[in-house]
């Protein structure tokens, strides 16, 4: 008798695929000439993900804050980041609204990183032997890739010809991708820093340098504390040992963080009538389409599919959409999108 199949639970970078839909997809708007085009990708990339890694539970994961630890450890960490655009800044209340639309669980903790609730999520399916797919390009969450856990990307980079267009990234490709054991990434980046970030490095050491350095070790830890018979790279370590090892602990993922939704309650469970409405009010006429067609399929299948709503963590209040979009409809914003494309 064959073993039942595994449950598998998609986790999504909110953030990651909030700018990578807008900077992806530029001078979308409405008839009203409101932006759309972040909303419009990132409903499209969301849906793709379900439609690609085909998953049992799905949660989108915000920042909320950054971590005291990491702050008091190095205070300008993430401080020179530019300010959110401000078309981008209309369209993520109305992105964060109609994630739980889609039947997908919108979910954050105060003061934490997406990665790092993710991380949690992911060492809490472990447990659970539910398998974990994570859609970021963080380079701190590949150090959590380990058996049935894996990256989904859509990078060129990643993907072979008749893929599909994607990928999902396992122990053998994050090893070819570093240069390292996935859960010696965080090794590496201890040496390296992370300019995205405003965490400095060892002057002068890359990821190449630096997973040459872990694998001759065999570990970070090694590295700073056996004797170095190579005098150019024990002058480096010796030199930034502090830094070093305070990075080690600025790139650690916290594992065991409280998590807000059980696994168990991240089922996918679309409301269609309200998603439905959502988009005609940003106009995009062709997937309002599509997605009516799809809830006419989901009712003759299950005729008591219209009526389940979704879990969402984040409370708002009025409705984004409504504030900032009115009840018109128009055959403009398909217009632009024809000329757009469809980028995801």
């Amino acid at each position: 008798m064959s073993s039942p199949k595994s449950k598998r639970l998609l986790l999504v970078d909110g953030h990651y695929y909030l700018y990578r839909s807008f900077f992806a997809i530029r001078s979308l708007t409405n008839s009203r000439g409101e932006p759309v085009n972040a909303i419009y990708g990132f409903v499209k990339a969301l849906r793709r993900m379900i439609t690609d890694v085909k998953p049992d539970f799905a949660a989108v994961v915000w920042d909320s804050g950054l971590p005291e630890r990491r702050t008091q450890l190095q205070p300008d960490y993430k401080q020179h980041r530019d300010e959110m655009p401000d078309e981008l800044e209309l369209q993520q209340d109305p992105i964060r609204e109609l994630v739980p639309l889609l039947g997908v669980t919108s979910i954050s903790l105060k003061n934490t990183e997406a990665d790092d609730l993710i991380a949690s999520y992911v060492m809490a399916a472990c447990g659970e032997g539910i398998e974990s797919v994570v859609a970021t390009n963080d380079k701190d969450i590949y150090q959590m890739v380990r058996d049935r856990v894996s990256i989904y990307s859509t990078a060129k980079a990643d993907i072979a010809e008749g893929s599909g267009g994607f990928r999902l990234l396992g122990v053998n490709e994050v090893r070819a991708k570093w240069g390292v054991e996935p859960e010696l990434i965080a090794d590496v980046l201890a040496l390296t820093g992370d300019s995205a970030d405003n965490i400095p490095g060892v002057p002068g050491v890359g990821v190449k340098t630096a997973a040459k350095w872990i694998n001759q070790y065999g570990s970070l830890e090694k590295l700073l504390s056996e004797a170095i018979s190579d005098s150019k790279i024990k002058e480096k370590v010796e030199a930034s040992r502090t830094l070093i090892e305070e990075n080690r602990r600025m790139v650690a993922l916290d594992l065991d963080l409280p998590l807000p939704v059980p696994i168990s309650g991240m089922g996918i469970a679309p409301r269609y009538p309200e998603l439905l409405e959502a988009l005609r009010r940003c106009e995009f006429r062709s997937l309002t389409q599509e997605i009516e067609a799809e809830s006419k399929r989901s009712v003759i299948a299950d005729p008591g599919a219209l009526n389940v709503s979704n879990k969402e963590t984040e409370l708002h209040g009025k409705s984004a959409i409504t504030t900032s979009m009115n009840k018109s409809d128009s055959p403009q914003g398909d217009l632009h999108q024809a000329k757009q494309g469809e980028l995801f």
